[in-house]
């Protein structure tokens, strides 16, 4: 059997979400001046923190936006329900009859959602609700969690599973691709579903074929062991952090003990969408480890005080983080909306890392730009403002040949033994290098000519 038949042929028990941990809180004690309106500027400065404590718990923020919503549409909840992740969880929007309690839905969006079967259901917190434009379908988060007709269409190169994941599938749940390196499935649950999500066809569906469980981490665990070529396991899903703090310690300390596992990484969206799972509790578990952590932004939208909160709390907390976004139509492909992401991300201690072309899943065609967008956001950003605000733009190669960096073409050519490079105000200049091969194609116009 290839590896793929025997994943999908595992019988195994569905991680139950968010069961495990006690809520608790980190306190941090943190300031943030300036505007509070999530779309208006960046403030100014972030203060710096108190040391962390563990010790005692404090109140976690919620906005007036929130409060506003929660007041509107879960009247019998209070504070603390709104602030406990499990709470989130379990009230969740998940269904056509919920969308229509909260959103005014256009006649697409509620035949989408009474259409749709099987992986990838509707599903948003309502703190992320409380995010989104209510009565405007056009709104950036909303467009990118509430259903329409268009997921229905299949256009040429559109694949469920378009980067080859299954075929590299080395035991369970576990993609070894590149040489050193593993992407470990922990779970098939996220707190929300993201209608571009590269693994629509594993997440959200239980009873479906893709099975996940600790009997499947254990042979996935096995094979890491057995393979020392493996020194980075990157653990996502699903989303690893609506696993209960019990079982995240659990395989974090499994994968900790593996002598030549040297870097451990999680990808996750819930700092986003769920900032309130980032407990004291959670916190403790994740400092024994340190992971490095990577969140998938989209929006300056999601920029909140409740974000804001959590990604100081796992900054504080020690663990790396860095950020990962999807290029999207009409969502975040201006540059405006990506420099205000980017220098939103800095301001709360996230380096910008990746930002992806939309993987080719089957019904995303709405979602995806043209190439040359994300390259021409790329030279919008270099040069134009901090060289920490500038992620690497990466297309995640169809069929599993892996992410293929891509970026503005600064060459020029050659002037003799020089490489005339272009700098980002579009000037030449003139490097003298006899030996090297670049370029050598494209000869140019000496610079003192071009001048005259």
């Amino acid at each position: 059997m290839t590896a793929h038949t025997i994943f999908n042929a595992r019988k195994g028990r569905q991680d139950r979400p968010l069961s495990e941990a006690a809520e608790g809180t980190l306190r941090t004690n943190r300031t943030i001046r300036g505007s509070a309106a999530l779309l208006g500027p960046m403030p100014a400065t972030i203060s710096a923190p108190s040391p962390v404590s563990l010790k005692r718990p404090n109140r976690f923020p919620i906005s007036a936006g929130a409060r506003d919503f929660m007041k509107r549409f879960y009247p019998e909840a209070t504070a603390e329900d709104w602030n406990d992740w499990r709470w989130q969880s379990r009230h969740r929007i998940r269904s056509l009859k919920d969308l229509e309690r909260i959103f005014t839905l256009s006649a697409g969006e509620r035949d989408a959602a009474a259409r749709h079967t099987g992986s990838l259901p509707v599903g948003i917190t309502p703190y992320y609700a409380s995010l989104m434009g209510l009565d405007d379908p056009a709104e950036p988060l909303r467009r990118t969690h509430v259903m329409v007709g268009d997921e229905f269409l299949r256009t040429p190169g559109e694949e469920d599973d378009p980067l080859g994941e299954d075929h590299d599938m080395a035991a369970p749940g576990l993609v070894h691709r590149y040489p050193d390196r593993v992407l470990f499935l922990t779970t098939g649950f996220c707190a929300t579903y993201c209608r571009y999500c590269t693994r629509a066809r594993v997440v959200g569906n239980a009873g479906g074929e893709y099975h996940f469980s600790v009997h499947e981490w254990d042979k996935a665990l096995a094979y890491i062991e057995e393979h020392s070529e493996i020194r980075d396991v990157l653990l996502s899903g699903g989303d690893p952090l609506s696993i209960g703090d019990d079982k995240l310690d659990h395989l974090l300390t499994r994968l900790r003990k593996i002598r030549h596992v040297e870097f451990v990484r999680m990808g996750s969206k819930i700092p986003v969408v769920l900032p309130q799972r980032i407990t004291r509790d959670l916190l403790r578990v994740l400092r024994k480890h340190l992971p490095w952590m990577s969140i998938h932004f989209t929006h300056p939208a999601e920029l909140s005080p409740e974000v804001t909160e959590a990604t100081g709390r796992l900054a504080d907390a020690g663990l790396p983080l860095g950020s990962q976004t999807v290029l999207l139509k009409g969502i975040n492909d201006d540059l405006p909306t990506m420099k205000r992401l980017m220098h939103g991300l800095l301001q709360r201690r996230v380096k910008p890392y990746y930002l992806y072309q939309c993987d080719p899943i089957s019904g995303s065609s709405h979602f995806r730009t043209t190439i040359d967008k994300g390259v021409e956001i790329i030279r919008g950003l270099r040069g134009h403002t901090t060289g920490y605000a500038v992620p690497t733009f990466v297309v995640d190669a169809p069929g599993g040949g892996g992410k293929i960096p891509l970026s503005p073409d600064y060459v020029a050519g050659r002037d003799g033994d020089a490489l005339v490079l272009t700098n980002y105000e579009g000037n030449n200049y003139s490097y003298v290098d006899p030996l090297g091969q670049i370029g050598r194609t494209r000869p140019v116009r000496r610079l003192r000519d071009a001048a005259e």
